[in-house]
Parts: C-alpha cells; sequence; structure tokens
C-alpha cells in the first residue's frame, strides 16, 4: 500500500505555483529547528523514507518547529508554506518500479505539502508536532490549535484510491519516489500577510490560499531544502 501511495503522491501535484512577495517588501528571517538552508530534511518529518526491505516505509510525519521573525507595521496575520518543485509530471508508469528509473529529464511540477493561513500577528512559531504528529491514512482533520489548515496535495493525488483517499488538511511530509534520481527541493515559506484573514472557505486548496495573498504580502522568508529516498543520492536508510 506505501508503495502505491508514494507513486501516487510523486506523480500527481499541481502547475507550479509560487508567489512571492513585492520588490519592495520586508524580508523574514525564518528558522526550521533540525533543518539547515540547503540540508537534508530529517526523516522524522517525512511521511515515507527509505528502508532496507522495500525500499520505502512509512515514516514519522512530524511537523517541523518554524518560527520568524517579527513582520513590518501593517502585518495582520501570517501564512506557512511548504511545497516540493520537483515532483514527476510524467512517466507515472515508471515511478517505484523495479528496473526503472525517473531521470532529471522527466518534467517536474509543484506539490503542495503544507498550508497553514490566518496565523494570528501575535504568534510567531509552530511548534513540532503542533500540526500533525503522525501519518495519518486518509488524512488529518482541519482542527487546528493556531491558524487555519488547507488542503495539500495528498488530497489530489490519492483522489482516486479508495485505500488511500481523503481530505489532507496541514502537514505532510515528504514522500518522493524511491527511484528517482534528482533531488527532491523542498521550499519553507512565511508570508506576513496585511489583512487578519484570508477568508477562505473551509475546505481551500493551497492554490486557491496562494491567489488570496496577492497583494497581501508585506514580507517574506524563505528555507530552501532537499530529501530524498534514494539511497543512492544520500537517503538515511532506515531498518
Amino acid at each position: 500500500m506505501l508503495r502505491q501511495f508514494c507513486a501516487l503522491l510523486a506523480f500527481g501535484g499541481c502547475a507550479a505555483f509560487a508567489l512571492s512577495a513585492p520588490a519592495e517588501a520586508a524580508t523574514l528571517k525564518i528558522k526550521v529547528d533540525s533543518v539547515k538552508s540547503g540540508g537534508m530534511i530529517a526523516n522524522k518529518y517525512a511521511f515515507c523514507v527509505a528502508a532496507a526491505q522495500g525500499h520505502a516505509k512509512g515514516g514519522a510525519n512530524i511537523n517541523p518547529s518554524v518560527s520568524w521573525s517579527q513582520g513590518p507595521k501593517g502585518t495582520q496575520s501570517y501564512a506557512v508554506v511548504l511545497f516540493d518543485t520537483d515532483s514527476p509530471k510524467e512517466q507515472r508508469e515508471k515511478m517505484n518500479k523495479e528496473g526503472e528509473t525517473l531521470t532529471s529529464a522527466v518534467a517536474r511540477q509543484t506539490f503542495y505539502h503544507w498550508i497553514l493561513v490566518d496565523i494570528p500577528a501575535n504568534v510567531r512559531s509552530i511548534k513540532e508536532g503542533a500540526d500533525s504528529n503522525a501519518r495519518v491514512v486518509h488524512g488529518k482533520p482541519a482542527a487546528s490549535t493556531v491558524g487555519v489548515k488547507g488542503l495539500n496535495d495528498f488530497t489530489r493525488t490519492t483522489a482516486g484510491n479508495e485505500a488511500m483517499k481523503g481530505q489532507y488538511f496541514g502537514y505532510d511530509g515528504p514522500c518522493p519516489p524511491w527511484n528517482d534520481e534528482n533531488l527532491h527541493h523542498y521550499h519553507f515559506r512565511v508570508f506576513a500577510l496585511s489583512v487578519k484573514s484570508l477568508g477562505l472557505a473551509k475546505e481551500f486548496d493551497a492554490t486557491t490560499a496562494m491567489e488570496a495573498m496577492k497583494g497581501k504580502v508585506l514580507a517574506e522568508g524563505k528555507l530552501d531544502t532537499i530529501f530524498t529516498i534514494n539511497p543512492a543520492k544520500g537517503a538515511k536508510v532506515e531498518k
């Protein structure tokens, strides 16, 4: 089941859509505990990890702690986003298949793993495990201790699979194909916004949220990282 799910996650995604703050916007300083800029995301934050038997297995899927500096004057709320820009867009039949490799020539697209909006202006961190503390098949509920969770792209990619489909709110970590020769690049973003709420419907996805943020971004913080479950590319293999 995990192998099938990994294939679904890796293939499905949405068109590349990354929001950038205006040129005159301020810069937020952000910190993701245990994750360095340009470094590998730790296995405990992943939905699936490299395994000694069967190539892959389920990960702890805990959200990392994210903190950021105070936004500029006029900041009314924050939003936290995590997306992968290396999700394969084609050659689904080769994903996680013995004897096959997803090469660097395969077209890529964006896959959103985390969307959390309407975070109050007096909040400047999300604690480890606060948004996700387990890998939950069929997805976690929308209830949140801080901010409002959006649907990540796991919702989209599992829609046709009775065993896995569901509404995946908030954070669900990396799960790239084990036979992908590309390192996957994961981008943490924190946005300082000029409104208290984006006013989104209960079941909104990342694309809807990113579109709603346009014209409201006062500052942006960035941290770019990598992850893989391909041992040949540096994955940490678990027993």
